[in-house]
Parts: C-alpha cells; sequence; structure tokens
C-alpha cells in the first residue's frame, strides 16, 4: 500500500520510513504539512497518510481538516503521530477528521498493528464502492446489451429536455428498429438475435457522438438522443448509422448476417415534452417502414 509520511524531522521520518517499507509498504516522504497537503489533495492520493502533529508551514491537525474538506468518495485513512499525550490533544486530534493516532516514541508492533488497521478500512471501502458501483450500472443499464436501459434513457432524454428550455441549442430523439428481427430468431434462432442486438447496440454507440446517448427502449427497439443538433447535422448523423449497419453484417456463431434498421427523428420545438417528442419520432419510424426500411424518416411539424 502508498503511504504518506509527513514529518520535519529526518531521524523520526526516516525510522518510521524503514519500518514502512520493510513490511512491504511503498513510501511518500514529505518533511512539512504544506508539502504533505500538496499530495494529499490529488484525486491519486496515497490511500493513507501518517501525519506529524507539529509541522512548519501546516500542522497536521490543518492538514486533516483540509483533506477532509476535498470532495471525494474515498478518503485517505489519516493517522496522528504526535508527543502529546493529553486525552483533549487526542479528541481534537480524532474531532479534527484524524482516523487514528500514534504517540511518540511508537512501538514498532504497535505501528504494524494500526497500519494493518487502517489497510483492512481502505481495503473494505474500496470494495464498498466497487459493489455500489455495480449496482448503480446494473440499475441503469441494459443487461444483454450494456447500453442504458429504458427507464435510464428516458430520464436521460428528461433531463436533456430540460436543458433544452434553458439553453436551446438543438436536440434531437430517435427511435431505431432493426428491420426483420423477428425473421433473424425464426431463421437462426434467439442466441443469434442476442449477438445481432449486442452488434447492433455497439455499431451505434461507437458511431455516436461522445456526449449523445444509446438506450434500449424494448426489444429490438433502440432510442438515441442527440443534443446541440441541427436538422442537416440530424440527418447526416443518421445516414452514418444507417450505412455503419447495413455495409457490416453481423458475424455470428451461425455465420454472417445482414441486418438494415429503420429509424424516426424528432428535433425537438419549444412547447413539446417527453412524451410528444417519443410519439412522433414513433410515428416517423412507421413512416420509415412503409415507404420500404434501411432507412430515417424525420417527423413532420
Amino acid at each position: 500500500m502508498r503511504i504518506l509520511i509527513a514529518e520535519d524531522d529526518v531521524t523520526s521520518r526516516v525510522v518510521l520510513a524503514g519500518m514502512l517499507r520493510k513490511i512491504g509498504h511503498d513510501v511518500i516522504e514529505t518533511v512539512n504539512g504544506a508539502a504533505a497537503w500538496e499530495v494529499l489533495k490529488h484525486p491519486d492520493a496515497p490511500a493513507l497518510a501518517i501525519l506529524d502533529w507539529m509541522m512548519p508551514e501546516l500542522d497536521g491537525l490543518e492538514v486533516v481538516r483540509r483533506v477532509r474538506a476535498l470532495p471525494t468518495d474515498q478518503p485517505p485513512y489519516l493517522i496522528m503521530l504526535t508527543a502529546k499525550g493529553a486525552k483533549a490533544d487526542i479528541v481534537a486530534g480524532l474531532d479534527g477528521g484524524a482516523d487514528d493516532y500514534l504517540a511518540k516514541p511508537f512501538d514498532p508492533g504497535e505501528l504494524g498493528a494500526r497500519i494493518e488497521v487502517g489497510r483492512r478500512l481502505v481495503e473494505m471501502q474500496s470494495k464498498f464502492l466497487a459493489a455500489r458501483d455495480a449496482l448503480a450500472h446494473e440499475a441503469t443499464h441494459d443487461p444483454l446489451t450494456g447500453v442504458l436501459n429504458r427507464r435510464a434513457i428516458l430520464d436521460a432524454l428528461a433531463r436533456q429536455l430540460s436543458r433544452e428550455r434553458r439553453h436551446p441549442e438543438g436536440l434531437a430523439v430517435g427511435i431505431c428498429d432493426i428491420d426483420h428481427f423477428k425473421l433473424v430468431n425464426d431463421t437462426y434462432g434467439h442466441t443469434v438475435g442476442d449477438e445481432v442486438l449486442c452488434r447492433f447496440a455497439w455499431t451505434l454507440e461507437s458511431n455516436l457522438r461522445p456526449y449523445d446517448y444509446l438506450g434500449r427502449f424494448g426489444g429490438e427497439e433502440f432510442v438515441v438522443i442527440t443534443p446541440r443538433i441541427q436538422e442537416l447535422d440530424v440527418r447526416t448523423l443518421y445516414q452514418r448509422l444507417l450505412s455503419a449497419i447495413a455495409e457490416r453484417p453481423v458475424s455470428t456463431k451461425a455465420g454472417q448476417v445482414p441486418i438494415t434498421f429503420s429509424a424516426g427523428v424528432k428535433l425537438w420545438k419549444a412547447g413539446e415534452d417527453v412524451d410528444a417528442m417519443l410519439m412522433a419520432a414513433d410515428t416517423a419510424l412507421y413512416r420509415a417502414k412503409h415507404e420500404g426500411r434501411n432507412r430515417v424518416c424525420l417527423a413532420e411539424g
């Protein structure tokens, strides 16, 4: 584990760093509070820090207070190293945000034990955050294709629509539907159908801009949200998507499966809400299907 030591006394710092390196830790040494703060304020700061209470420029308690004020999900574990033995001083350090304290002169066994407690807590916090992020991803993403699920894409559209009302820059929503997808399932089976869905989603996402949104609306229908776009750019974008899909058959276990898709797109106009935009895009999609598929139709009006 990477550990920061902030200690202005050379002898204490060298001894402490030597002990930590001996038990397998990667040590960063600083000589005052200001230098420690410079290291700890960065996102890739060490997961644990040992801070001497009395240091020049910034004392250890002030460093602790600054670190605790940082907006982060994974703050470092902070141990105060102090010659102060009064309970009031210890309480002040813990109240200021320190996780633990170690009195000088420190015992090597106690140092190792307190470092191990810190390591376990840091590891537990990392696992908790990973589990939280996994649950958040699962709640907002389609388990098959990995793109946003229906609820998440509708939430994204509502947010973008609210933003567009305040700062109009152009907003479009498109509904994309794979042509004759039932025939794919009937001919090759649902496993191949799943492969087609995944590749279709991947190809769309690969050809969208970084700030666009893609979500699975249901079955073989996908919703594309494109902020900051005008009608000419909408037509160019969807022609690129149509070509990307039509020109590259999907490689599956059953061989090459050629597919195309149809899309209906609605550009936002003042007064329209989410439901109105989706209804208009859906109507345009049916028109694209009726006109021969493998095409995009913009909603009228």
